[in-house]
């Protein structure tokens, strides 16, 4: 019987630092780690999981929301290791599909996990709607830099004379701005090459 873990985050600039320790408090054997985003249902990670895991496994995980962001795949995960008669235990929830009100919480947490989302993209939705009728919403304005100085410190960020921490915060970009806009200026200059869609 092994223990086996799997860790997911969204984006590749976000850690898995405190998942990991979690795994090695329930002493995993082998962890399935990705990041990448739960709505995407081509994860390599998830899909080679099951293939792996064997009768009498457990399965770790940090939440419900990281195998499956949809009730319906996360369920499907779940009757899949059932069928292989594998347990799976949620941290998060203090969750245990050994025993019947794990089961039985573990869909309820799900339904109930799923439900929030929808009700939190309705009230986004009906939010952007009266901002609309009222006038006031426009959009996202896309961030203006200034790309002599961006291309300064993407001068000493590259080899390493400033860490990009430092480089964000002098630009004033998030992360995930902050990277994009490192793509683009490095396809724009000949560095990188453009993705193919």
């Amino acid at each position: 019987m092994s223990r086996i873990g799997y860790i997911r985050v969204s984006t590749e600039h976000q850690e898995t630092a405190r998942q990991q320790e979690i795994m090695c408090d329930y002493q995993v054997d082998r962890i399935f780690s990705e990041k990448i985003s739960g709505a995407n249902k081509d994860r390599p990670q998830l899909k080679a999981m099951p293939d792996y895991v064997r009768e009498g496994d457990t399965l770790y995980i940090e939440s419900i929301s990281r195998p499956g962001r949809s009730t319906k795949d996360l369920l499907n995960i779940i009757d899949t290791l059932t069928e292989k008669g594998v347990t799976l235990i949620s941290h998060k929830e203090n969750i245990d599909t050994d025993t019947p009100t794990g089961k039985f919480m573990l869909t309820v947490f799900v339904a109930l996990s799923q439900l929030e989302r929808e009700q939190l993209k309705q009230q986004q939705r009906e939010g952007i709607e009266i901002a609309k009728a009222q006038g006031k919403y426009t959009g996202r304005k896309p961030i203006e830099i200034d790309r002599t100085r961006f291309g300064q410190l993407y001068g000493e960020w590259k080899p390493k004379s400033i860490t990009g921490r430092d480089f964000m915060r002098r630009m004033g970009l998030s992360a995930n701005t902050f990277y994009r806009r490192v793509r683009e200026y490095e396809i724009r200059h000949g560095i990188a090459e453009p993705t193919s869609a």
